[in-house]
């Protein structure tokens, strides 16, 4: 039987995923996965608690918020694939020596889709002595939307993942200002499941992460181009020039993990981001929420 597997949205820094489905990864590793899309980011969940899905791919934000609704859950990210922030700040003018206290004269059009981007820029701006509350924030409007206002002069900056950083850029002649990878190790994208699941099928899932963490290899040796080309599929409507300079920009970033460890670093910034922003409390300790049993494994068999 084959597992299902669900990406929680489409976004260009999935895309170390979408290389292992192109390069039929989990086939050639010996598991049969049938691929799957959420309709939205926030029932992704539901359909893993329920056993309509096996497997998915999302933030170790939605475990957590899940034991916050629900302690008595079994959840657990179990292979961690974007270790660092994929969101960027851009605005219309230059800011080349940003600071996070910028923000207080500026309207800033932060993400609506999902809350972990603004989660962790304001724990950013806590730590850089700058209270959340004091700024300037638009907060409903979908990234479509924020850049359209930014070009129309209505906000200063906005807060986006790629591909609209790189057309902003591209098109319009705005500036990155901040890149929140910038702020280092923030456990962002994992596959997770049921502990259920994961004793239940754990053969299939660890040759599901023996082909993720073949993929992850590929992908630091890859140029940008090569990565652009290889998830052209999934971005039909992105032209090629820009895919081309959004997956650049990710990889210079270094947002894709280099194996399929979920570091505690990395998680404990995304708690302490949750928290501080009032998402969770008190947050979910990570021997609960994580499993690295699997990732360790594949990675002592030198997979990675």
């Amino acid at each position: 039987m084959a597992i299902t597997l669900q990406e929680s949205l489409r976004g260009l820094f999935y895309a170390p995923f979408y290389v292992a489905l192109a390069h039929e990864a989990y086939e050639t590793a010996g598991v049969q996965v049938r691929f799957v899309s959420a309709p939205e980011p926030g029932k992704a969940v539901t359909a893993v608690m329920s056993g309509e899905v096996d497997v998915i791919w999302g933030g170790p934000m939605r475990v957590m918020q899940t034991y916050h609704q629900d302690p008595s859950c079994d959840l657990v990210s179990f292979a961690e694939v974007v270790t660092r922030d994929p969101f960027l700040l851009v605005g219309r003018d230059a800011r080349p020596e940003f600071s996070m206290r910028d923000l207080t004269g500026a309207r800033l059009a932060s993400v609506s889709e999902v809350p972990t981007p603004w989660m962790c820029l304001q724990e950013d701006l806590r730590r850089a002595g700058v209270a959340p509350g004091g700024i300037d924030r638009v907060s409903g409007g979908t990234m479509a939307e924020n850049c359209a206002a930014l070009l129309a002069g209505e906000v200063d900056v906005v807060q986006l993942f790629e591909p609209f950083v790189s057309t902003l850029l591209a098109d319009h002649g705005c500036h990155v200002w901040y890149a929140q990878a910038d702020r280092g190790q923030t456990s962002y994208t994992a596959f997770y499941t049921r502990r259920a699941t994961l004793a239940a099928r754990r053969s299939e899932l660890h040759r599901m992460v023996r082909a993720l963490a073949r993929t992850q290899r590929w992908v630091r040796a890859a140029t940008g181009g090569a990565i652009a080309e290889a998830v052209r599929p999934f971005f039909p409507n992105v032209p090629p020039a820009i895919l081309d300079a959004a997956c650049t920009r990710y990889q210079a970033l270094g947002i894709w993990g280099r194996d399929p460890i979920l570091p505690r670093l990395g998680y404990d910034r995304l708690l302490s981001s949750l928290v501080s922003g009032g998402f969770v409390h008190p947050g979910t300790p990570y021997s609960v929420a994580v499993d690295n049993s699997i990732a360790h494994a594949v990675s002592a068999e030198g997979a990675v």
